[in-house]
């Protein structure tokens, strides 16, 4: 290609559809209906179509089909004063997803194909009951099933016939069901406490034989039926109304789903990610304590601490299958690994604010986000953890007079060394730059963006917008594609 910054193949389109009906017979009841509708163009894999082996580019084609979201979805809201709420709403809703993923090595005659169809079904149902003008219960319950297809299809594309293949992830069910207490209480105008319970229990079962004609797996099946009780417990404490102090102490609990104990796939170059049916559930201890302070009408500071204990921590690691650690996958021999459970993985981390009334209807808002994140490996050390971000934040300078809002941001990341990137990144050449040494790392950034907003009157207003003034190069932290370069936005909305 002529230009080297163009990302090819990235480029795509996308149709977006949305209808809402609302239905209001009364001042206390309240329907609701929406559809959507979501569809794109295939599209190119690109961090993939840069990956190479043994000195040459891996694959001719990596792309993805078209991905199709269908939603439908209903709310029921009821204002009442009975003995068991003030207000109740229900949602009903039933979502169909389909993609595709589509890969061929670079000469090879055989494309592979794995469709993946899903359809979920969720019904939520939350009430609110005041107690008296202190007291205030919010409970509920939630039901949510997921219904998962997947098929694997091989191609010759020389005599275009077509074959069973291996499939990205087992036929499977995920169900969850739950049920939850939450109970505000304003001892008075100093403090306030909150307390909640949730009780979670889930229900996976995986149908694996539409792979076992490909892969050495010694199971046929896998079930999960997992619940547990989690809690929190926090306060909120105002000295006078330009202090405010928050903590929380609270647990959470994730059963593993089906992308993490049935997915089949490349997980990095010379490795393949293959089931693992004796996933124990993840369990989560987490600490966090804010300030916010108003100095003088004009300066408003927040800054809030967290700490996070993850046990059983769900985590890709080097595994056997059958007793094999290598078997051959998309024809090359490669590393098995699977998803398991770490013994403890710790995340902690810092976020600030301010907010600064400037004159002449100027304000000045920014906001920073430093985390930390480590899991213990097998052999007892510890590895800084994929999923915990760098240095973050965005700062804004906004003008707002009348009908007129002007706003230039500045969006910027801090940078990831080799030496901080999680043991499993450190390899992935496609996606990460190189620095002096030959490393793989994650540089920072920042991008310039200027946004304007002007209503019209009642009907009608205009939106427009620069993004990355500047043209940086920039690529987000363990992403396989670079952001956009400087870009335009014009949009106009009508409120009837």
């Amino acid at each position: 290609q002529d230009d080297p910054l163009l990302q090819i193949p990235s480029a795509y389109s996308q149709i977006n559809l949305m209808q809402k009906v609302r239905f209001k017979p009364s001042e206390k009841w309240d329907f609701k209906y929406g559809f959507h509708y979501s569809t794109t163009s295939p599209y190119g894999r690109y961090d993939r179509h840069n990956r190479f082996r043994n000195g040459t580019l891996r694959y001719s084609e990596w792309n993805y089909g078209p991905q199709v979201w269908m939603m439908n979805n209903l709310a029921v809201n009821h204002m009442g004063g009975n003995t068991m709420y003030n207000q109740l709403s229900l949602r009903l809703a039933q979502q169909s997803f389909e993609e595709s993923r589509i890969d061929r090595s670079l000469n090879g005659d055989e494309r592979t194909t794995n469709t993946e169809n899903v359809n979920a079904y969720s019904v939520n149902l939350d009430l609110v009951k005041s107690i008296n003008s202190k007291n205030t219960l919010y409970y509920g319950a939630e039901y949510v099933r997921n219904n998962v297809d997947s098929k694997g299809v091989l191609t010759d594309i020389t005599t275009g016939l077509d074959e069973n293949g291996p499939s990205r992830y087992p036929v499977s069910t995920w169900s969850s069901m739950a049920v939850y207490l939450n109970d505000e209480l304003r001892l008075n105008d100093l403090l306030t406490l909150q307390a909640g319970l949730r009780y979670n229990q889930f229900k996976l079962d995986a149908d694996f034989s539409n792979n076992i004609a490909f892969y050495p797996f010694p199971f046929t099946s896998a079930e999960i039926n997992n619940g547990a009780l989690t809690g929190s417990l926090g306060g909120v404490y105002r000295p006078s109304e330009k202090w405010a102090i928050k903590a929380s102490l609270g647990t959470a609990f994730r059963s593993p789903n089906v992308d993490d104990i049935g997915k089949v796939f490349d997980s990095e170059p010379g490795s393949v990610t293959v089931p693992n049916p004796d996933l124990d559930a993840e369990y989560a201890y987490n600490f966090d304590l804010g300030i916010a302070k108003v100095f003088g009408e004009i300066v408003k500071v927040d800054i809030t601490g967290y700490y996070t204990i993850l046990q059983n921590a769900l985590v890709r690691r080097d595994f056997r299958l059958d007793g094999q650690d290598s078997i051959v996958y998309d024809g090359q021999l490669s590393q098995v690994q699977a998803i398991q459970n770490a013994a403890v993985a710790n995340v902690y981390g810092v976020q600030a604010g301010i907010e600064v009334e400037l004159p002449a209807g100027f304000m000045f808002l920014s906001d920073l986000n430093y985390q930390v994140g480590e899991e213990e490996l097998d052999d007892g050390t510890t590895s800084p953890s994929r999923h915990a971000a760098p240095l973050f934040g965005v700062s804004r300078l906004r003008y707002q007079n009348n009908g007129l809002i002007l706003e230039l941001n500045a969006m910027y990341q801090g940078k990831r060394s080799f030496e901080d990137l999680a043991v499993e990144e450190q390899g992935k050449d496609e996606i990460y730059a190189k620095d002096a040494d030959g490393n793989n790392y994650s540089p920072g950034w920042y991008t310039l963006n200027l946004k304007t907003m002007y209503k019209l009157n009642d009907t009608f207003s205009l939106s427009a917008g620069v993004e990355n003034l500047t043209d940086q190069r920039y690529r987000p932290y363990s992403s396989g594609i670079s952001g956009a370069g400087r870009n335009f936005i014009l949009s106009v909305r009508a409120d009837f």
